[in-house]
């Protein structure tokens, strides 16, 4: 049976974590192929009209009615977006307000407030981010004494949303760095990561996948080719092998997953 097809909104006055984590919710729902997209800092009458704009666009699209994972403070623009047709899962309505109800007590409900009770603090999550988008892909070697960790790998196994997941759910620090054909040739990591053996995590993917990922960036293309991609898998492997680098397998593990295997990783020392 062919999986079905929906589009799922995530739509918040902020940064869109908390939305986000809702959002693990459709991870018990694998016979629905999600199509995701986030919508932050919605936090006036023009952006909601611009969310409406596209969940009624989706709608339209699909022939069915999208998901809105929502979080917005502000109880006009929370009634405002539901004005168009879709599924709502509404932090506020089925969770904060009843809560706030319960308790005798009226909810805060400014943009950033979850993220200032647990874990890393705001601007701690904020400067982790802007460090993972700074050192992205290799961009710069700037720096990169300060990354918590840095993720190795092809290019397209992963490593670019598993850095923002860190930094966005933990504040952590984290750079990736491609590895390349040039790489492999010379048979070390590129000269540059040398002196941060110690902060290093690899990514491999199985070679259909990541002949599948790639082919939708370079279609019909040596790069995207299974052949070069087993290729390059095994040359990868063997390098992270040599280097006595630790590596995940993110063909089948979500960004949740590949992150607690990091996380466990990075903390080791300190425990």
């Amino acid at each position: 049976m062919s999986q079905q097809k929906r589009t799922a909104f995530f739509i918040s006055d902020g940064t869109g974590i908390t939305a986000g984590a809702l959002g693990q919710l459709l991870a018990h729902f694998p016979e629905t192929q999600f199509t995701q997209i986030r919508i932050p800092f919605t936090d006036s009458d023009a952006k909601v009209d611009d969310a409406q704009k596209r969940i009624v666009n989706a709608r339209m699209e699909n022939g069915q009615r999208p998901i809105v994972i929502m979080s917005i403070g502000n109880q006009k623009l929370r009634a405002e977006l539901k004005e168009v047709d879709a599924y709502y899962i509404d932090l506020f309505d089925s969770f904060i307000e009843p809560l706030g109800v319960e308790l005798q007590e009226e909810p805060l409900t400014r943009p950033g407030v979850a993220h200032s009770i647990s874990g890393a603090n705001y601007s701690d999550r904020m400067e982790a981010i802007n460090f993972a988008l700074g050192h992205d892909d290799g961009m710069t070697h700037n720096g990169l004494n300060q990354a918590n960790v840095i993720l190795v790998g092809v290019s397209r196994s992963g490593k670019t949303p598993t850095s923002i997941y860190l930094a966005m759910q933990f504040g952590i620090k984290a750079a990736n760095y491609p590895l390349t054909p040039e790489d492999f040739e010379r048979k070390a990591l590129p000269p540059i990561l040398e002196g941060y053996i110690d902060k290093i995590f690899g990514l491999t993917i199985q070679a259909d996948r990541l002949s599948s990922l790639r082919s939708e960036r370079r279609p019909n293309s040596t790069y995207a080719s299974l052949e070069n991609c087993r290729k390059e898998i095994t040359d990868c492997e063997n390098l992270m092998k040599r280097a006595g680098i630790p590596w995940a397998d993110s063909t089948t593990r979500s960004v949740e997953e590949l992150s607690a295997i990091i996380l466990q990783k990075i903390r080791q020392p300190n425990t």
